[in-house]
């Protein structure tokens, strides 16, 4: 990878120094009842969607991960599939059905367990859930839900890896990574109404 020495600014917020290259991307912001979902793609798939998450802290993030917003650089195939990206996350809160395995997404930065966990994270179907131990017993790791939940926490690409979906092993809600940005219990509300669009109803 090439490496990258630029420092970015928000107003007065001075982001984190990107320390090495990851990709170009291009960004988009989808407005919903939730929230400003923010999203980024490069040319090989989104790389990036959050919610309840702040411009700022959406950009940091970014920075950390080595990932630099230029669309002239990230191209017309990042720009088509960040648009392809927003119209399905745009239908999909919306309350309709989305194949979410149709867009590529990019987890190129992203340790090889992980990968292994969202890859089955990502194909649980609307209106199902699945318990932490469940997604590991099917990734090959029985007993490895612990594990499974530090990966589903870390999930970069939220609904369209629907994470929402990996409830905890007795039924209720359990965690969820967008609690980071709005707080533990905003995240909770938010996974319960993720659910809910689905015709999932799941007590805390």
């Amino acid at each position: 990878m090439a490496r990258a020495s630029c420092q970015h600014s928000l107003g007065d917020a001075t982001l984190p120094v990107v320390n090495m290259f990851y990709a170009h991307c291009v960004t988009a912001d989808v407005p919903s009842e939730f929230g400003v979902v923010r999203l980024a793609a490069t040319a090989r798939g989104v790389v990036a969607l959050e919610l309840l998450s702040t411009a700022e802290g959406f950009a940091a993030g970014l920075a950390r991960r080595g990932l630099v917003a230029s669309p002239a650089d990230a191209g017309l195939p990042a720009e088509a599939l960040a648009r392809d990206a927003a119209a399905a996350v745009e239908s999909m809160l919306a309350g309709e059905a989305v194949d979410l395995e149709a867009l590529p997404v990019d987890l190129g930065d992203r340790p090889a367990w992980d990968h292994l966990i969202l890859g089955v994270v990502r194909t649980i179907p609307r209106g199902t859930t699945l318990s932490y131990g469940e997604v590991a017993r099917r990734a090959g790791r029985p007993g490895a839900a612990q594990a499974t939940g530090g990966a589903v926490s870390r999930n970069p690409v939220g609904l369209l890896i629907p994470c929402h979906r990996v409830i905890a092993a007795n039924g209720a809600l359990g965690g969820y990574g967008a609690a980071a940005w709005g707080g533990i219990e905003a995240a909770l509300d938010l996974k319960s109404s993720l659910l809910a669009l689905e015709g999932v109803h799941v007590g805390r």
